[in-house]
């Protein structure tokens, strides 16, 4: 059965992008989830279905929806960046570690290598580190406002962590995993996806 211009891949993600960009996400996801129908074998309408599910605060979904985006195109860096990222904010360093290590392989003129490695040193309290890591790859990163933002929001939750420490006589009372925890709770509530 052929197809109308309006059931093509192309017209279904013009439609669907178009909702996503009116904040219109039941029917940006319909949409996108339509255009994966037509196109199993592609990878953005995944990510973008990621990125909506992220944005309502479904994780789960949103997780899923990177993940095969991820399967679908594993050279596809930020699907394996956001579905790392979204494993990091639930806690789970050691699976994220290991999704973004083909994103180590990247030039180091990319941003995202200098970005995990920051992921990596916060992952172990190593905050001077981090703080290295992370401000080097935002001088690298001349095209996505929006993921520079997303880690300057760490970098500012780490000096304000650094700058309220308490004495370490107290450091028992805090959990060892709550800083990273901490500073990805925002990632959390606002479900970013860039």
């Amino acid at each position: 059965m052929p197809t109308s211009d309006s059931d093509s891949f192309d017209a279904l993600m013009a439609v669907a992008m178009a909702a996503s960009r009116a904040d219109e996400a039941n029917r940006a996801i319909e949409g996108f989830q339509r255009a994966s129908a037509v196109q199993p074998n592609a990878a953005l309408p995944q990510f973008m279905l990621g990125a909506e599910f992220a944005a309502l605060g479904d994780m789960s979904q949103a997780e899923t929806a990177f993940a095969n985006a991820t399967r679908l195109a594993p050279d596809f860096p930020m699907a394996r960046y956001q579905l790392g990222l979204l494993q990091f904010s639930s806690g789970r360093a050691a699976v994220a570690l290991l999704t973004w290590q083909p994103l180590l392989e990247l030039p180091q003129t990319d941003p995202l290598p200098h970005f995990i490695q920051g992921f990596a040193a916060l992952a172990q309290d190593q905050f001077d580190e981090a703080l290295a890591h992370y401000e080097h790859g935002l001088t690298l990163n001349t095209t996505n406002a929006a993921l520079s933002g997303d880690i300057q929001k760490v970098i500012d939750g780490i000096r304000s962590l650094k700058h309220s420490t308490v004495p370490s006589d107290s450091a028992a009372d805090v959990p060892e995993d709550s800083s990273a925890h901490i500073l990805l709770a925002n990632y959390q509530q606002q479900g970013h996806a860039h």
